[in-house]
Parts: C-alpha cells; sequence; structure tokens
C-alpha cells in the first residue's frame, strides 16, 4: 500500500499545479450521475489513471467521473475509488477543494476499506491519511514534500454546523435537527465543497457535517466509495462517529453499483446523538 500512497501525492503536486493553470469552465459532457463535468475534472481523472497505471498493486480504479470500473492489473490486490476533484465547481471562486481516495481490499464496501486518503487545495496544500486501525495523521505540503503535523483526534462536541443539500427539500425533522444546534450557539460553516468542510470540523475536533437524503434525493447525493466512505473511516478513527440516516455506521454499507449514494452524517459523539434522537423511527 506504500506504492499507492506515494504515488497519491506524487497525484497531489500535479493536480495542485492543474488547478492553479489549467483550463476551466464547463466541458460538453456528463459524468455517470448527471453532472456536467468540468474540465478540471477530466484533467484530474487523467492525471490519476496515468499515474495509477504504473502501481501493480492496483487491481483496478473506480472514479467518480467514469461510469464502469478500470482494470489494471490481474495480480493487484487493491482496489482505489476517488473523486479526482470534489467541489470543482468552486474552483473558479478560488475556494478550497480536494482528492479523495478511498483504498479497498476484498469487496467494495465499507467494511472491506483498508485506507482513505483526501488533499485539500487551499492556501495551503494538506493532506490527512487513515490506516484502518489507526488516527488520521495530518501533512502539509512544504515545498515538494508533505511534512507530517500530527495525529488527529476529535473532542466529545464541537462548535461547527455545515449542513448541506438544498434547504427547501428537507424533511421537517431535519431542519429542526440543524435548527436546534444553531440554538445551542454552533457556528456555520459550509462552502460548498465537502473536503474542505469535513476537515475543517476534523482540525477543530468537533462539530456536525450532514448531507440528508431529502424530498427530490430520497438516498442523498454524496457517493459511497468515493466520498462518504473514506471520510467515515477517517472521522471514526479519530474518535468520532459517521452513519446514516437510519442511524447506522457508516463503515456497515453494502454497495451494489459503483456510484451508490447514501445520506450520510460526520460529527463528533455528542451531535451524531442528536441525529439519532431526531431520525428515531423516521
Amino acid at each position: 500500500m506504500e506504492k499507492i500512497i506515494n504515488k497519491i501525492e506524487e497525484i497531489a503536486l500535479k493536480i495542485d499545479n492543474l488547478i492553479k493553470t489549467g483550463e476551466s469552465g464547463y466541458s460538453e459532457t456528463s459524468n455517470q450521475t448527471g453532472d456536467i463535468q468540468l474540465k478540471l475534472d477530466i484533467q484530474s481523472d487523467e492525471i490519476i489513471e496515468e499515474e495509477f497505471k504504473d502501481v501493480d498493486s492496483i487491481k483496478a480504479i473506480i472514479s467518480e467521473e467514469k461510469e464502469d470500473i478500470l482494470n489494471l492489473n490481474e495480480d493487484g490486490e487493491y482496489v482505489v475509488c476517488y473523486d479526482p476533484l470534489d467541489g470543482s465547481s468552486i474552483v473558479d471562486y478560488n475556494l478550497s477543494v480536494g482528492s479523495i481516495f478511498g483504498i479497498y481490499k476484498g469487496g467494495l464496501n465499507g467494511e472491506n476499506i483498508v485506507a482513505s486518503i483526501y488533499i485539500v487545495y487551499g492556501p495551503r496544500v494538506e493532506m490527512v491519511k487513515t490506516i484502518k486501525g489507526s488516527k488520521p495523521i495530518h501533512y502539509r505540503l512544504v515545498g515538494d514534500k508533505f511534512v507530517e503535523q500530527g495525529e488527529i483526534t476529535m473532542e466529545q462536541k464541537g462548535k461547527l454546523n455545515a449542513p448541506g443539500s438544498t434547504q427547501k427539500n428537507w424533511y421537517p425533522y431535519h431542519k429542526e435537527l440543524i435548527e436546534s444546534l444553531f440554538q445551542e450557539g454552533y457556528r456555520l460553516r459550509y462552502s460548498g465543497g465537502m473536503v474542505p468542510d469535513l476537515h475543517q470540523i476534523l482540525l477543530k475536533g468537533g462539530g456536525l457535517f450532514s448531507y440528508p437524503g431529502t424530498t427530490d434525493k430520497p438516498k442523498g447525493k454524496l457517493r459511497d466509495l468515493f466520498e462518504v466512505i473514506p471520510f467515515a473511516l477517517a472521522y471514526i478513527e479519530a474518535g468520532a462517529e459517521a452513519i446514516d440516516d437510519k442511524g447506522i455506521s457508516l463503515l456497515e454499507l453494502e454497495t451494489e453499483h459503483p456510484h451508490d449514494t447514501s445520506p450520510c452524517f460526520f460529527g463528533s459523539k455528542y451531535e451524531i446523538a442528536k441525529v439519532r434522537e431526531a431520525y428515531n423511527g423516521k
């Protein structure tokens, strides 16, 4: 797995340069879930595919930007699922974006994720690496090397509230949950980018990021293999929780299709307890 992690660090440098110098704007194509692809999405995906072809331990790769699994090495033991550039639509407004990687061994489900890595491209380029069974490790890019900043541990309760999706389509009990947190003094932190928002909550030590099922998207919008499960591993290993709308750990998700989605909640134990209470029996 070390070769995969080293390759992801190389990929991060190339995507960071692409963001700074590449052509922005929309392409004429859509991805599997119907989102119009940005040129940066496609170019980032091409960078990752090209780099992973050289790693013999990777059996196959699955990208948010591709419909099907791409087989690479018959004798490889890992499948890498990734979102090449999460939040790419906010690049033109100079907000932070990121890349997410989930490394799976065996079946494609929460139980079989063995590591996750995400990179934040912002004023600083940062990386968080989580190996199953260990605390997430925070790194910062210094020159052309990622330098370790220390382990990440979540507190029992936080202060930040990052509510995703379209509010007019929220179910009443979800709206009540979000409003109750604000009434307790939680601060709104929502940029429209999953990676920077979840990263901020992790580094701040607590809070809630939610992307619920809604009246128009009952199964949520975020993709299990590329986004939900990789971040669930980071949060759970940091001492927090990550659950779906039934209160089940996101690391227990079973996927039927590479582009399955799930309602998801990531947060400190206090906030997740409030989620369970709000959603109980709904």
